[in-house]
């Protein structure tokens, strides 16, 4: 007889292959740009509405999905979406134009959206209390090895056999992430259960402390994306790496990210805040030295080790903190409190590259580092206003 704790892995482990398959597709937009660019015979900032619509697919789907699929079973929303997901998927792959590509990237993202919550809260309720943080952790690391690994394979995989395949392979990773699902989630049934109403959601999202956690979550995972997202320009015209040598550096960053996110588990398991404080105080600082250390690459690529080191330890401290929150505040909008964390990271993600953007075009590449650590600081000064919260909330 298989034990419960051997069945709870085996779903951690599914979850985490979801994970993965969403982390190759956020992650390989940034390769395909060109080929798409001349695929469809438009401007290469055109082609990057893939990475945006699919990150405001996120943001939106997340909440939004998960409020209309309330009432449902969990495992059978889950499987749904992964179909949705694959669909989204063969749509991409099989796009005779490029609104096609489009509303595939933005379904995708929707279910993105639903699958990221859904699996969090139940990743959390397959545990004890004690490691939910470390539960989250473990099937965030599928994301994180994505970033590290799947994405840069996918890139190649474009460069020499076109750009469509790497979605058709995701596509393909979709369905055996549903076969796993299918058969190693429990079912979690909502009967008896009750259903969170409108009053309770929005009595969740309006609390002060719930806001401020969401705000700090978008400027700490934002402050890594207002740098992360041109660190291959950085590399090539400012450490001057070459530009074949650029996705080792990547795997290196990659790696430190997958490391990074298993100790922010570990470390978010018996005090958030002052993980949270830790993290965001040593992020801003590496982010700062990471200005003065650029230009020599020995010293970039252990900032660069640092950097990913902190990147994502922040992620699973904050979503299991968000449940946390929920369960104190409004115990029956768990799920969504789950899915607005989700919207705040894709929002971070969308912020900060967005700022990055500006501050590009405004001072140059360099100034994309002064701007992520001072977003980070501004989530360490807010921390200061959240350990009050928290004090209140545990007396």
């Amino acid at each position: 007889m298989i034990n419960q704790k051997s069945k709870a892995n085996f779903a951690l482990f599914a979850l985490a292959v979801i994970f993965f398959a969403v982390g190759v597709t956020e992650f390989i937009s940034v390769g395909v740009l060109p080929a798409i660019s001349k695929s469809f015979m438009i401007t290469t900032s055109t082609a990057g509405l893939i990475t945006t619509i699919y990150a405001l697919g996120v943001a939106l789907g997340a909440p939004i999905l998960t409020i209309l699929t309330a009432k449902f079973q969990r495992k059978g929303t889950i499987l749904g979406a992964i179909i949705i997901f694959i669909i989204g998927h063969l749509i991409i792959g099989f796009a005779t134009n490029f609104g096609e590509v489009i509303f595939g990237r933005l379904i995708a993202g929707a279910s993105h959206g639903l699958l990221f919550a859904l699996s969090s809260t139940i990743a959390a309720e397959l545990v004890d209390e004690s490691r939910q943080a470390s539960a989250i952790a473990y099937i965030f690391t599928g994301f994180t090895i994505a970033t590290a690994l799947g994405a840069p394979l996918g890139t190649a995989v474009s460069t020499y056999w076109g750009w469509r395949i790497p979605f058709l392979a995701i596509a393909t990773l979709g369905i055996v992430a549903w076969i796993l699902n299918r058969v190693a989630l429990p079912k979690q049934a909502r009967k008896n259960v009750e259903i969170s109403s409108i009053a309770d959601q929005v009595k969740l999202i309006l609390h002060p402390h719930v806001l401020l956690t969401l705000l700090i979550t978008i400027l700490g995972y934002g402050g890594t994306f207002a740098t992360f997202t041109y660190l291959s320009s950085i590399l090539q015209k400012i450490t001057h790496v070459p530009a074949n040598q650029v996705s080792l550096f990547l795997v290196i960053y990659g790696i430190a990210i997958a490391i990074g996110n298993t100790l922010g588990g570990k470390l978010g398991n018996a005090k958030p805040i002052n993980a949270l404080f830790g993290i965001f105080i040593v992020q801003g600082l590496a982010l700062f030295a990471f200005y003065f250390t650029v230009t020599n690459i020995y010293l970039s690529t252990l900032n660069i080790v640092l950097l990913g080191l902190v990147a994502f330890m922040s992620v699973p401290v904050l979503q299991s903190y968000i449940l946390i929150l929920a369960k104190s505040y409004s115990s029956k909008a768990v799920d969504v409190a789950s899915s607005l964390n989700i919207s705040a990271f894709s929002f971070g993600i969308v912020g900060g590259s967005f700022l990055g953007g500006v501050a590009l075009d405004t001072y140059g590449l360099r100034s994309t580092m002064l701007l992520a650590a001072a977003m980070v600081a501004l989530a360490v000064l807010m921390m200061l206003v959240e350990n009050k919260f928290e004090n209140k909330r545990q007396k």
